[in-house]
């Protein structure tokens, strides 16, 4: 080792001891300054940090409601179109040239009325002939059975004029059905349309001329769920509400059921009759249809509101003995902010209806304003108003909702 390397070491090892003494000093000067620092609270804590274990459990403040028990019939909801008790669309079966129109668009007609009259001048002349023949024939007839009867002419002769007879017969049956078609008749009583054709206009057999509709009764056509089958049947009553009469609904009852399942829908079609009253009613609506399945009067039921849903399951926040109960419930239908419990809801519990980010299974809570009667939601009426409180002081304990002032109704 030379005389430049031993210089260095020793360098070193002078530089160590003095930093470590350095460290020492200003460590040991920390604590004797902290030892006999006065305390800030008035005496050193001795076994932790002060109010350690000592806090009162904080309470939330919510709003409950208590549960319905109100009328909850089962339904089927659905959708479909109003249709005419019956309908058609007048056609001529000949080719004719319109002579008259009977009828007013929109007016009232019975059935048998005539309602268009095409020219029958070459129909009718033709009927005249075969009348002429057949007064003709009837003679000849009538005259040859004499004659064969004494013996002046032959069985043959006789029979030719019997059969000239029938022929002239049907000739005139042929020309009288062709006449008759040249009137358009009114098949059932109904409102008839507006006319597409004028006097003078030149009709095909099968040409659109006018509608006719019938809307006494009205048929509504609607399609359920093939899952639904077992729970229809003729003569189930139903209620209908449309979007153009809003506030109004009408009864009606099932009128058939298609046998048939429609394979690309997995759906039956379902076909009701409703009274129209007053004529409020028109063919084409769009319908809301309600299906009464099932009565049921006394079911539980409480706000949406009150539902948390977790994942496929619904649960509820059930207030007893001042604190926050989780309980898992079944629900049934859903109808105006409302929602049927089948289990674990009795009538009376109290359920909350706001506040639920901030509770949990067992927590302290307190209840904000009045609690809503479950009477009252049956009734329409709307819950107690959000009177949410302040944050509770330290200390608060945990308030049983019966003793805690809070008015609750009975």
């Amino acid at each position: 080792m030379n005389k430049t390397t031993g210089m260095l070491l020793a360098i070193a090892g002078i530089l160590t001891v003095g930093g470590g003494g350095y460290w020492y000093g200003t460590q040991s000067g920390a604590a004797k300054s902290a030892a006999t620092a006065p305390n800030a609270g008035g005496g050193a804590a001795k076994g932790g940090s002060p109010g350690a274990g000592g806090a009162p459990p904080q309470v939330v403040t919510l709003e409950a409601i208590k549960v319905a028990v109100m009328p909850m019939p089962q339904s089927i909801t659905a959708v479909g179109s109003v249709r005419s008790d019956e309908s058609v669309t007048l056609r001529p079966e000949v080719t004719g040239r319109i002579a008259e129109i009977r009828f007013k668009e929109g007016q009232h007609v019975a059935k048998g009325a005539v309602l268009v009259k095409l020219d029958d001048s070459v129909t009718g002349a033709d009927a005249e002939q075969a009348r002429a023949n057949l007064w003709l024939a009837k003679s000849k007839s009538e005259r040859a059975a004499e004659l064969h009867q004494k013996g002046f002419v032959s069985a043959q002769a006789k029979d030719d004029a019997e059969g000239g007879l029938r022929v002239a017969q049907a000739t005139l049956q042929s020309a009288e059905a062709r006449l008759a078609k040249m009137e358009i008749l009114a098949p059932f009583s109904g409102i008839i349309g507006l006319r597409q054709v004028s006097v003078g206009d030149y009709v095909k057999d099968g040409q659109d001329m006018v509608n006719l509709e019938a809307i006494d009764s009205l048929k509504v056509d609607f399609r359920v769920p093939e899952t639904f089958l077992r729970q229809v049947q003729v003569g189930q009553s139903m209620q209908l509400m449309l979007d153009a009469i809003p506030g109004k609904t009408y009864d009606g009852r099932i009128l058939a059921i298609n046998p048939l399942v429609d394979a690309a829908g997995r759906s039956i079609v379902i076909r009701a009759l409703i009274r129209n009253t007053n004529a409020a009613l028109r063919p084409g609506m769009f319908a809301r249809v309600r299906l009464l399945t099932d009565e049921k009067a006394d079911s539980n039921v409480v706000p949406e509101q009150a539902l948390v849903p977790l994942g496929e399951d619904q649960f509820v926040f059930k207030v007893v003995d001042g604190r926050a109960q989780r309980v898992k419930v079944d629900i049934g239908q859903r109808r105006e902010g409302k929602v049927e419990i089948l289990r674990r809801l009795a009538p009376a519990d109290l359920v909350v209806t706001a506040g639920h980010l901030k509770i949990r299974d067992g927590t302290a809570v307190r209840l904000a304003g009045a609690v809503a009667d479950g009477a009252d939601m049956a009734q329409g009426a709307p819950a107690a108003a959000s009177q949410v409180a302040q944050a509770d002081q330290a200390g608060q304990k945990s308030i049983d909702p019966a003793k805690s002032g809070v008015p609750v109704k009975q």
